[in-house]
C-alpha cells in the first residue's frame, strides 16, 4: 500500500479517535487526553496512538487507562472508518512535548548568559 495512503488512514484514525474520546467516553479522565498522532503498520493491523494530557497524573497511569479502554475506542472507531479489518490500538504517551521544552529551555538560558 502507498506510503501516502497510509498516513492518511492515520491520520483519520486519529481524528475520529480524538472525538470519540471527547464525545462519546464518560470517563472525566479520559477527557483530558489529546491526541497527537498515529503510526500504522502497512499491513493496517497494528496502530500505535501518542497523545499528551493536561492532567497531573503519572504518564504509566494514563497509558494504563487508555490501554484498558482500547477495545471500546476500537469498537467505536470501526464504526466509523470504513477498513476492512480495524487495527489493533496501542496508546504511548507523547514526550516530544516536554522534550521540546526542554530545548526551549535551554536555548533561553544561553541566550541570557
Amino acid at each position: 500500500m502507498p506510503k501516502y495512503k497510509i498516513k492518511r488512514i492515520a491520520s483519520d484514525i486519529a481524528k475520529n479517535i480524538s472525538d470519540i474520546i471527547a464525545n462519546e467516553t464518560s470517563d472525566e479522565l479520559l477527557k483530558t487526553i489529546t491526541i497527537t498522532g498515529c503510526d500504522v503498520t502497512n499491513d493496517l493491523s497494528f496502530c500505535k496512538v501518542y497523545f499528551t494530557s493536561l492532567s497531573n497524573l503519572d504518564q504509566n497511569t494514563l497509558e494504563k487507562e487508555l490501554n484498558e479502554a482500547s477495545s471500546f475506542i476500537r469498537g467505536k472507531l470501526s464504526e466509523r472508518v470504513e477498513l476492512r479489518h480495524t487495527p489493533s490500538l496501542k496508546f504511548i504517551y507523547d514526550e516530544s512535548i516536554a522534550y521540546g521544552e526542554k530545548i526551549d529551555k535551554i536555548i533561553e538560558s544561553l541566550n541570557t548568559e
